[in-house]
């Protein structure tokens, strides 16, 4: 397992992050056994994974209740990121779900607290202010964004430094790269990309887009006119999407490697991406998701598949919200 800094952090995580969203077991992942969860944190640490991603909303605090049984005893052992969501990011519900979650966790830290969502209602300078007051008082260690566009992302580092956006990034959708990516690299902001293989449509277990059942097919690669769980009402973007997984496929037969370990291996190779959120549900998943993140990709495979998308990340522009329209983005 590879370690890298974190933002200009102290903190050296492993390059691929356990994304525990799954283990909550809630209404969108399904029942998840207790015991294959906890199974599954404590491999992750035996193979080399010490970065571990929650959120308060994960099941409604279930996941960090799992991290916090999981690690009781061995807190010092991992690195354990977990998000305020952006209806608590005035600042008394900021405190308020800090410390919720800190109970929750077991815990008298939190290694990386996220901004989840950007919220326009809340100025960034009192989240960051009571931010900075939690960081004094030891009850946070780094501070984080998630899904903050190049504008919302200049405004906070206009005011202070955070380590790390995390943002959705994967082989079928780089809108990052566009404007985000850069401001990142320039200020030392960590990216860590989530919905690395796109809802499982990039592990290749679909042989054509007719294949990927409705609750896969949500962002706005596909039509909402003719796919019933997209929002962004546009006709999407299935040409280009169809070509890319179809060339995607042929670059992982020539090379004779799965198409999963292929992607997650190809965002380890992109600039700022420090680690990637996999998630996992049990001891082998994590096993898998280590396995890709240790190979090595040739830079011929890179360039191969840096070309095969490109057309379909034209087709897609800037906005970096995977599900939304540009007119209603909620990433600016």
């Amino acid at each position: 397992m590879d370690y890298r800094t974190l933002g200009r952090s102290t903190l050296k995580v492993s390059t691929i992050c356990m994304g525990c969203w799954a283990i909550a077991g809630d209404q969108v992942w399904g029942a998840q056994d207790e015991e294959a969860a906890i199974a599954a944190l404590h491999t992750a640490v035996e193979v080399g994974v010490n970065f571990f991603d929650s959120a308060e909303a994960y099941g409604s605090g279930r996941s960090e209740e799992l991290l916090g049984q999981a690690f009781k005893g061995r807190r010092q052992d991992v690195i354990i990121a977990t998000k305020a969501s952006g209806n608590h990011l005035e600042p008394a519900a900021l405190r308020a779900a800090c410390e919720a979650s800190l109970r929750r966790l077991q815990t008298d830290y939190i290694d990386v607290y996220y901004m989840h969502w950007p919220n326009w209602e809340v100025p960034f300078e009192d989240t960051l202010a009571e931010m900075t007051r939690l960081q004094a008082e030891g009850k946070i260690r780094s501070v984080g964004c998630s899904n903050f566009g190049k504008k919302d992302l200049e405004a906070v580092l206009n005011i202070s430094h955070i380590e790390i956006n995390q943002l959705a990034y994967n082989l079928l959708f780089r809108a990052i790269e566009y404007e985000i990516i850069p401001v990142c690299l320039e200020h030392g902001v960590s990216v860590a990309p989530y919905s690395p293989l796109l809802h499982g449509i990039l592990t290749g277990k679909f042989a054509t887009l007719n294949d990927i059942p409705d609750e896969r097919a949500r962002t706005r690669h596909f039509s909402s006119h003719t796919r019933s769980m997209t929002r962004h009402g546009g006709p999407g973007a299935e040409p280009e999407t169809a070509a890319a997984l179809a060339r995607i496929r042929e670059i992982c037969d020539g090379a004779g490697l799965p198409m999963t370990n292929v992607a997650l291996a190809w965002l380890l190779r992109q600039p700022a991406v420090t680690t990637v959120i996999a998630g996992a549900r049990s001891p082998e998943q994590i096993k898998a998701n280590v396995e890709a993140a240790e190979l090595v990709l040739p830079d011929d495979v890179v360039t191969a598949l840096n070309e095969a998308t490109e057309p379909l990340k034209g087709a897609l522009g800037a906005n970096s919200d995977m599900w939304e329209s540009e007119q209603n983005t909620r990433i600016r």
